[in-house]
């Protein structure tokens, strides 16, 4: 996963770099290549609603570990209550957004009777 390796570091700073983006600039610069984005540097590669999620990460971490998005100086930025962060936001949609649209899923197409009583 490239965990410690600089200079790119891995997934966790692809996705702690794109909420460092998101935040820091205005939605017209996420995709674009900039003084402050430069895209060869884990540039936003997925659509606009994944960035909006980053955006989302990356405000509650304004909040709560401004060291995790500080435009230009958190490259590599890796601590527990960071991590911890970063992990719960993951957990947080897959039971916001995932589960449940798998669950609806199921049950639109005649899933099993023990997916029907669980949704």
């Amino acid at each position: 996963s490239g965990h410690a390796q600089p200079p790119m570091f891995g997934d966790y700073e692809a996705h702690r770099h794109w909420a460092e983006i998101t935040v820091n600039l205005p939605a017209r610069a996420w995709y674009a290549q900039g003084a402050d984005n430069d895209l060869h540097y884990w540039g936003i590669d997925y659509p606009p609603l994944s960035a909006f999620l980053s955006w989302l990460v990356g405000t509650l971490a304004q909040r709560t570990h401004p060291q995790l998005v500080a435009l230009h100086t958190s490259r590599g930025h890796e601590s527990a209550p960071t991590k911890l962060l970063m992990r719960g936001s993951v957990l947080a949609v897959d039971l916001l957004v995932y589960f449940p649209a798998v669950l609806l899923l199921a049950r639109a197409r005649g899933g099993s009777g023990r997916v029907r009583a669980l949704a």
